[in-house]
């Protein structure tokens, strides 16, 4: 009995022991200086993949990054060329307590291993231009110069202008921009910098010089007096050129970028049709067929289809990346017509004209200054002038009043029969409806259509009771079967204003308006009028 109890008691101490001595422990740790529990802050190893390709694993972005600046260095040491390299850095990071990292130096040669693999030809230097959305690269400076030179060539076969690069005003970093200046002034303009720089003229002589350039008579010239051909000629487009350093294969020929840049490539526009076009006209001034023409606008089921004035019509025009603005004073005889002189007639409606004066055509010797964009014709300014037969503007005279509108004539409805022939529904009604009925109510408000002056107002045979309306315009608005009117004879009323309630009255199969529109007495469809 004594034994067993030992025996138990033996196994409780046993246990509070053990107990006591994992919470001691436990204490021991938190009392320590500068523990710290542990705390999940997400990933602390990394495995790094280079291009793609594993090359091992660090504990931090940063290491993996310097191990790449080292390998780069590593590279570009063994050639005084630029080295274009390929490099783009990924990671797959987990969170771990305990794991092994791979060396610094065996993770550079490993990205050396890499890098090698896409390492391309030494970088050229070289000079990049961009127009609109097209970018060409050439080896030089020169070579940028002969490209925009070629576009000014096919307009100034003389030499008359040089191109030049300069800073671009408007960007802060080192680009250029192209600019067109006279060959004659461009060369005065260096032989005037290396004259001042050896006798610098004084103060009074620059004064007296600009003042006798001022006082210097205007000669009066003829047309024989003027100078023809190129007077002014640039860019169409902005040009931006940067220096820049690129791969030999990236690099073109001048002959490959004149391609790119000055080959005309087809653009589409709008064309507004004028009076005298047709089809076939439109096409020739465009340099397409017919057929071309009609493809491109497929509204037009042919070639022989119908065109008006003020339709728009998709057209192709030639036009390069970079195209060229260029002016030439140029002598013309020309026929020419002045522009219609419009005399306004309040009292008429808009749309009325009456011709007072035929315009004729007249000739005239011009000395003009003529734009062009590319080889499209842009505009002239006239600089002489001398008229051998003069032109006589056509005079047309022509209204300027609004015309009246017409309005549904009752709120809602429906027509219930309409304009012109019909099975007459009643003895004694017409088989030819003058009008529409509209399917309402009796007692719906009934309103006028349009202002007028009311000059029937009473029963009428067939209308029963009827109200007619003249407008300002001549036409007539008839409203009938109505079962009361609210407006007398020679009344002026505005439109929407109420005249009368709907009925049954007259011949009559159910409650309804007839409503009416007549034009010089004669009877039209009114839906075809309303503005609703």
């Amino acid at each position: 009995m004594t034994r067993k109890y030992f025996s138990i008691y033996h196994r409780k101490v046993h246990l509070w022991f053990v107990l006591a001595t994992l919470y001691f422990f436990g204490a021991a740790l938190f009392l320590i200086p500068g523990y710290t529990p542990f705390v999940h802050e997400g990933d602390n190893i990394f495995t790094v993949y280079l291009n793609g390709e594993e090359v091992g694993i660090v504990d931090s972005k940063q290491e993996a990054e310097h191990c790449l600046l080292e390998a780069r260095r590593s590279i570009a040491s063994t050639s005084s060329e630029l080295i274009y390299m390929r490099s783009e850095l990924s990671y797959e990071g987990q969170e771990v307590l305990w794991g092994e990292t791979d060396p610094a130096e065996q993770i550079t040669e490993r990205m050396i291993a890499v890098l090698d693999t896409v390492r391309e030809k030494s970088l050229e230097r070289c000079y990049t231009m961009r127009v609109r959305d097209c970018i060409v690269t050439l080896s030089t400076k020169d070579e940028i110069l002969a490209l925009l030179t070629a576009a000014l060539e096919r307009y100034d076969s003389e030499g008359r202008f040089l191109v030049r690069l300069v800073p671009d005003p408007q960007r802060e970093v080192s680009v250029f921009t192209a600019e067109v200046v006279r060959t004659e002034e461009h060369q005065n303009s260096i032989e005037r910098e290396e004259s001042q720089k050896s006798m610098p003229l004084a103060g009074i002589e620059i004064v007296l010089s600009d003042a006798l350039a001022e006082a210097a008579p205007v000669e009066v010239m003829d047309f024989e007096d003027y100078p023809l051909g190129l007077v002014d000629i640039s860019y169409g487009e902005k040009i931006e050129v940067v220096e820049s350093y690129m791969p030999e294969n990236r690099i073109m020929t001048l002959e490959q970028a004149q391609s790119t840049v000055l080959k005309d490539k087809d653009e589409k526009q709008i064309y507004e049709v004028v009076a005298g076009d047709t089809l076939s006209e439109i096409a020739e001034k465009y340099g397409l067929t017919t057929a071309g023409l009609v493809a491109l606008n497929p509204m037009f089921a042919s070639d022989t289809a119908m065109i008006r004035i003020g339709d728009e019509l998709t057209v192709t025009v030639p036009k390069p990346e970079l195209s060229v603005l260029h002016t030439s004073q140029e002598y013309l005889e020309q026929e020419y017509t002045e522009p219609t002189v419009y005399i306004d007639n309040d009292s008429w409606y808009v749309g009325t004209t009456r011709e007072l004066q035929e315009g004729t055509v007249g000739h005239r010797r011009v000395i003009a200054l003529v734009s062009y964009q590319g080889d499209t014709w842009v505009g002239q300014d006239i600089v002489k002038e001398e008229v051998d037969a003069v032109a006589q503007p056509r005079i047309v005279e022509r209204g300027t009043k609004a015309k009246p509108t017409y309005i549904w004539p009752v709120s809602g409805g429906y027509i219930s029969s309409g304009f012109g022939g019909r099975n007459a529904p009643k003895a004694g009604a017409s088989t030819y409806h003058k009008g529409v009925d509209i399917a309402v109510s009796t007692g719906t408000a009934v309103m006028a259509s349009s202002a007028g002056t009311v000059t029937i107002a009473g029963w009428q045979s067939g209308y029963g009771y009827v109200v007619y309306i003249n407008h300002a315009d001549g036409r007539q608005t008839r409203y009938g079967h109505l079962s009361r009117i609210l407006v007398s004879p020679g009344q002026y009323v505005e439109q929407g204003q109420k005249i009368a309630l709907s009925g049954n009255t007259g011949n009559s199969t159910g409650p309804h308006l007839h409503f009416e529109i007549r034009i010089g007495g004669e009877a039209v469809n009114p839906v075809n009028y309303l503005t609703y």
